[in-house]
């Protein structure tokens, strides 16, 4: 790092970034930036590191709304903001380094199809894909579907909106999660997710 950028002087006051004027930025009124810590010397280890009580190994293929030999979806405990949120991982521990020519081809291939799988639902406009790495070590893919017209949720903050906005109705989430693990299983693999029973539908 250069000598005078600004995570070299974690103790200095660090201005506000340009994007908390941006229309999409989640908050309003007086922010304030953290103080930046200090740099450990050695990183904490992840959830799982090296395969040692991997929440994601141990998970059976019930936790999931679609499975095959090798690739595992899964949604998430209960609905949230966004029409659908869900993760592509591996059934094997792998990070994505470690993935060999053939499963990272199929994780091109998978993260294509669930994107049109989502786009796919009534009124979703985007899908946004993203990995991080920093709470697991297992591989893990998150997808979610931005509602059609609401160009407030556009671009990075998409995730935190997700928490903020009201969640939606459990009915139509697990028509959306069935929807998805059926569009999957067009091509193979088992969908697991099944819609909810008719007469738990609103008329």
């Amino acid at each position: 790092m250069a000598e005078g950028h600004p995570l070299a002087r974690s103790g200095d006051e660090l201005t506000l970034p340009e994007f908390v004027n941006w229309p999409t930025f989640p908050f309003e009124g007086d922010i304030r930036v953290k103080r930046l810590e200090e740099p450990v010397e050695v990183e904490p280890p992840r959830a799982g590191e090296g395969g040692v009580d991997c929440r994601q190994c141990a998970a059976p293929d019930e936790e999931y709304i679609w499975v095959d030999e090798r690739w595992r979806v899964r949604a998430l405990n209960k609905p949230s903001g966004l029409p659908a949120v869900v993760v592509l991982e591996t059934r094997s521990h792998y990070d994505l380094g470690d993935l060999s020519n053939l499963l990272a081809a199929e994780l091109g291939v998978l993260i294509v199809r669930l994107e049109r799988a989502i786009r796919s639902l009534d009124n979703i406009a985007r899908v946004h894909v993203n990995r991080w790495g920093d709470g697991s070590a297992h591989l893990d893919v998150f997808f979610l579907a931005r509602p059609f017209g609401r160009l407030q949720l556009r671009g990075t903050f998409l995730t935190m909106w997700d928490d903020i906005l009201p969640p939606i109705s459990e009915r139509q989430w697990r028509e959306n999660l069935a929807f998805i693990a059926a569009y999957l299983a067009e091509y193979g693999g088992r969908a697991l997710a099944e819609p909810p029973p008719l007469e738990s539908w609103t008329l």
